[in-house]
């Protein structure tokens, strides 16, 4: 259940991050939000807790600016793998990483309360 959370979480952030961001799109629906929402959900647990755990010396040293530019490749490879997702540049990538961060993270601190 806490991942179906998760992915509306990051399905909801990925639309706002639309709306605000220049250079980020999603073609269709709310289908096409929801599987965006899946697939960054699976490359941030997988691909991303392990660049996470790699960089994590670099993190410290950056006080957690590199994090920034694992996130931000996160969300690269989830427009590679989708068709529905398009994204303009390393730095509409990079604000929208911020964006989908926080958001999703807002969304999780109001949902975990809620349950």
């Amino acid at each position: 259940m806490k991942f179906l959370f998760k992915i509306v979480g990051i399905a909801l952030a990925v639309w706002v991050t639309t709306m605000i961001v220049p250079g980020i799109t999603v073609s269709g629906g709310l289908t096409n939000y929801l599987i965006i929402g899946v697939v960054l959900a699976l490359i941030n647990a997988t691909l991303g807790t392990i660049l996470k755990v790699l960089t994590l010396p670099l993190a410290f040293l950056t006080l957690g600016l590199s994090l920034l530019v694992v996130n931000t490749a996160m969300l690269l490879i989830t427009d590679r793998l989708t068709d529905s997702l398009s994204i303009n540049g390393f730095w509409s990538a990079f604000f929208g990483a911020i964006l989908i961060s926080i958001i999703s993270s807002m969304f999780a601190q109001i949902t975990s309360k809620t349950i």
